[in-house]
């Protein structure tokens, strides 16, 4: 039986795993690992520590699906449809740019559902907490070792994690990219923002007129968003929640600091913004390092193949575009150069 890792459990790494096992022909052991402690990567959905349902999205707030890939990826945008994961945006988001064609959509269990719907199709093994930290090839397998825990061995691994932490990782790796991958890999790059989750009482009421609004005048805040609103979900019993997403300027000089001092400042900032709101019941603050790619990798359409037999392959939005479809896109890709193999 083949062994398979895939590194990363996000958007691509989750549709690689779904799309492999409805390929394979014969018996296939598929694992996912992530290091987060929660499936999701940039499309994450934390839960009130009071109510797991009140939710905030504190990666990707919703989808925009283009002309462009309404047809090229309408298999996966009609499957998440029918499955009452997705559903037209048409609450009122300020601000927001859109383009003819586009059309919004909007994950009504928050967007990690849609991750979760890819992992469970797909049947594999996940497991969370997972930092790979060495990769090195032992009699035609490839040896993955993690922070806790023994080595395991695979015969392929797909590495679906930001370009800077597949350059971080030792062990064999380190001379199997050659010296022009090197240079493609580095030559990734990605913004950097805080997003903050603030969660509220049953019944607290926050009295504006949007859904979401992006805000142009703040050094600090650039988003603002009322989860349930955005999804057009009202009940008593469940509070409202609150994302706030930081500019990137305001990340990046920031990115060393606690994140406690960083929501404080945070808070200070949306107080201009929204004077008077009630104090939250919880609250959570998301870091994101590699938020957002601003320049992929020349050259690599969709997935970077590092070594053939045993087979390694890259794949995520470092080798596309940071949206929904440029994580599609790449998937298909890696499941392209997986074909060749088997």
């Amino acid at each position: 039986m083949a062994r398979v890792l895939i590194v990363g459990a996000g958007l691509t790494g989750s549709v690689c795993a779904a799309l492999l096992r409805r390929e394979a022909s014969g018996p296939l052991y598929l694992a996912v690992w992530d290091k987060a402690g929660a499936a999701g990567g940039r499309m994450t959905t934390a839960s009130s520590p009071h109510n797991p349902q009140c939710t905030a999205d504190l990666g990707a707030q919703y989808i925009t699906c283009t002309p462009h890939y309404a047809e090229k990826h309408q298999t996966f945008y009609d499957e998440l449809l029918a499955h009452g994961l997705l559903k037209p945006l048409t609450s009122l988001i300020e601000g927001m740019a859109t383009k003819e064609g586009d059309r919004n959509f909007v994950a009504l269990q928050g967007t990690s559902s849609v991750i979760k719907h890819y992992l469970q199709e797909s049947g594999a093994e996940v497991y969370l907490r997972q930092c790979v930290t060495q990769i090195n090839l032992r009699n035609g397998k490839w040896e993955v070792s993690k922070e806790t825990g023994s080595p395991e061995r695979f015969d392929l691994v797909v590495l679906t994690i930001p370009a800077p932490q597949i350059l971080q990782l030792q062990g064999d790796i380190v001379n199997l990219i050659s010296e022009g991958q090197r240079r493609q890999l580095e030559s990734v790059s990605y913004s950097s923002r805080y997003a903050l989750g603030l969660f509220y009482e049953a019944g607290t009421k926050i009295d504006v007129p949007w859904a979401g609004q992006y805000i142009t005048s703040n050094p600090c805040v650039r988003f603002v968003s009322i989860d349930n609103k955005k999804r057009n979900i009202e009940s008593s019993e469940i509070g409202p929640s609150l994302v706030i997403h930081t500019t990137v300027p305001f990340g990046v000089t920031h990115l060393e600091h606690s994140t406690e001092d960083v929501q404080e400042l945070i808070f200070q900032q949306l107080e201009n913004i929204l004077p008077g709101l009630p104090q939250p019941v919880a609250t959570k603050c998301q870091k994101w390092r590699h938020s957002q790619v601003t320049k992929a990798a020349a050259n690599c359409p969709g997935q970077m193949t590092l070594h053939l037999r045993p087979l390694l392959l890259c794949g995520g939005d470092g080798f596309t575009q940071s949206n929904f479809d440029g994580c599609i896109a790449s998937a298909l890709c890696v499941i392209e150069a997986l074909k060749n193999h088997f």
